[in-house]
């Protein structure tokens, strides 16, 4: 359901009562002829996106809706447009006259939403339930810079390295929860990455490194390792193995779609992938 209303005679006091209760409303007073209301409605459409859990944008077109407008504005005190009435638990709780930048509206909003690193927290959990894992990574991670302490924001982040393969990374958060904090969640997570490191060094892996140091020139061994490599979430090993491939042969097989398959598994800005992209370059051009 979006959490961007219009308001009328027949919802108004569902929104500004019930759903205040619940998140905070921002209601937006606005004129659909103004350039400036609809300026400023579009910074309300991606702040209301962002804040989908906690905000609902609450949209009273002043022209449409003239005779609830004019009963509003009383109450508000409504002297010019566009204007910003934030309502939490039934009241307001702050009023934006006339044009506001973005910065103004989110200095407004944090003052009644939750901190930003638990907000970043919130919306990394939010893209793990749709499985989109490089978003939950960055949104991970930007809360961890901003909280390296937060035991709850560093095994969000230690769940989602471990399923997108950047085990010792992992294990590096784990390390650093305390006793005190080690809960059920802990317990589970830790539990995970270790079956994920037990994964790492499989016999299979072994014996296929073994086949390579006998054989060094057969490329196709060389590919299958990779495939073992990067399904054990070795992936920097698995691209080195593919690129001592490429060097010999830049057509062998499936070598290149390979390669390229893993670097766009990494996050965003991962600088594994920029080397690795770097060292594919220098051989191609």
């Amino acid at each position: 359901m979006s959490n961007i209303v219009s308001i009328n005679a027949q919802n108004l006091q569902q929104v500004l009562g019930e759903t205040s209760q619940q998140k905070l409303v921002l209601l937006n007073f606005f004129s659909p002829q103004s350039p400036d209301c609809i300026g400023q409605a579009a910074i309300l459409d991606k702040v209301a996106a962002e804040y989908a859990s906690y905000i609902v944008v609450a949209n009273l077109d002043c022209d449409a809706e003239q005779a609830l407008a004019s009963q509003l504005a009383q109450q508000v005190g409504l002297q010019t447009l566009p204007t910003l009435v934030l309502l939490k638990d039934s009241a307001p709780v702050d009023l934006l006259a006339g044009v506001q930048s973005e910065a103004q509206i989110r200095e407004a909003l944090a003052k009644h939403l939750p901190a930003q690193q638990d907000l970043l927290l919130e919306q990394a959990k939010q893209a793990l339930l749709k499985s989109d894992l490089n978003a939950a990574f960055n949104y991970a991670k930007q809360a961890y810079e901003i909280d390296s302490g937060n035991a709850r924001i560093k095994l969000v982040l230690a769940d989602i390295c471990i399923q997108i393969h950047k085990v010792d990374e992992a294990q590096a958060l784990i390390n650093t929860i305390d006793a005190q904090e080690q809960d059920a969640y802990f317990n589970n997570i830790k539990a995970k990455c270790e079956a994920a490191l037990e994964a790492k060094d499989s016999p299979e892996i072994k014996e296929k490194q073994q086949q390579v140091e006998k054989y060094p020139n057969d490329l196709e061994l060389k590919e299958e390792l990779s495939i073992l490599l990067n399904e054990a979430g070795r992936k920097e090993e698995a691209l080195d193995v593919l690129f001592t491939v490429l060097q010999k042969d830049l057509n062998f097989n499936e070598a290149k779609p390979s390669f390229l398959a893993i670097i766009a598994s990494l996050p965003d800005g991962d600088a594994l992938a920029a080397k690795y992209r770097r060292k594919l370059y220098s051989i191609l051009y």
